[in-house]
């Protein structure tokens, strides 16, 4: 199986360019036989770069508001016409995608940081939303649940998905061995100090294939109209530069992170590879002590409220 990360911008703070900016890399990765395609985190339409550099924790700063304001009328919904235009482009080119996405709560008031998985017969299979915002994130970002930790069937391979440094949860990547995964995507914000252990890290651990996709993001492609805009990026730069890299099941590079080009980070999978390095380990099968070690997992979505009409 081919997969790819699609190594790119997306035009931060506006949804409906950037839809366009993901569906015309979708066609790009159909072009390349391209199976499975991987977008960075919260790639439509933004990571929350501000917050760390513009006093983000000031409480009731009338900045801060209208700089989350925006951003929260710049997130998209899951039954929203950007996911709907996205998926019809997922169906037609046959690729499967996963998309990091702002998502607004059904409350409105929201953001969640979600893995949003599309099949290409099935549409949107998975929403798996940030289980915990890392540190100043979590000014921006509501707190998750364990809805999306599930793995899809992409062709040959097992499929599952984790956003950033929820890929350092021991109990996470576990509760996707435990599924018998063969391909662990992971999404970032963009940047190969991100990438450049945990990528490996994971594939030697969980003896499967990683792909880390990352995003690029230069200071023209963010929205003039973002009313922090000047102060986060005096300095006219932006320290995203992608780190989309490929790891083999025994840890090995098969693409090492690539910074600052903007392309399809793209590798072809042996499915075989997985189980030959299995055989002497198997974190959730024969190397698992079961009856000392074990995980319960809630996958039920945490919903605002139940309506009984």
């Amino acid at each position: 199986m081919r997969i790819a990360a699609a190594q790119t911008s997306p035009r931060w703070g506006d949804a409906q360019a950037t839809t366009k900016i993901v569906i015309d890399w979708i066609g790009r990765a159909a072009e390349e036989g391209v199976e499975l395609l991987a977008f960075g985190e919260t790639f439509l339409s933004g990571y929350p770069f501000w917050v760390s550099v513009t006093d983000g924790a000031r409480f009731n700063d009338a900045a801060q508001k209208e700089a989350f304001a925006f951003y929260l009328d710049s997130a998209v919904s899951i039954d929203g016409p950007e996911l709907k235009e996205i998926t019809a482009a997922v169906r037609d080119h046959r690729v499967f995608t996963y998309l990091g996405i702002t998502e607004r709560s059904q409350s409105r008031g929201t953001v969640y940081c979600t893995a949003v998985a599309i099949d290409p017969d099935r549409g949107i299979v998975g929403s798996h939303r940030k289980m915990m915002p890392t540190y100043e994130e979590r000014l921006v970002w509501g707190i998750g649940d364990g809805n999306g930790l599930r793995v899809h069937q992409v062709g040959g391979c097992r499929v599952s998905a984790l956003n950033c440094w929820e890929n350092w949860i021991p109990l996470a990547r576990h509760a996707f061995y435990a599924q018998g995964i063969d391909l662990h995507v992971a999404l970032w914000p963009g940047g190969s100090d991100l990438t450049r252990d945990i990528t490996r890290f994971i594939a030697r651990e969980g003896r499967c294939y990683v792909l880390s996709a990352g995003a690029t993001l230069k200071a023209e492609m963010v929205n003039e109209a973002f009313p922090l805009r000047r102060p986060a990026i005096a300095d006219d730069d932006l320290p995203y530069d992608g780190g989309s890299a490929i790891a083999a099941p025994d840890g090995s590079w098969v693409v090492e992170p690539v910074s600052g080009d903007e392309r399809l980070v793209m590798a072809d999978l042996d499915p075989s590879f997985v189980r030959r390095e299995r055989h002497n380990f198997d974190p959730a099968g024969h190397y698992l002590r079961a009856d000392v070690l074990q995980l319960t997992v809630n996958r039920r979505r945490l919903d605002p409220a139940t309506f009984v009409d």
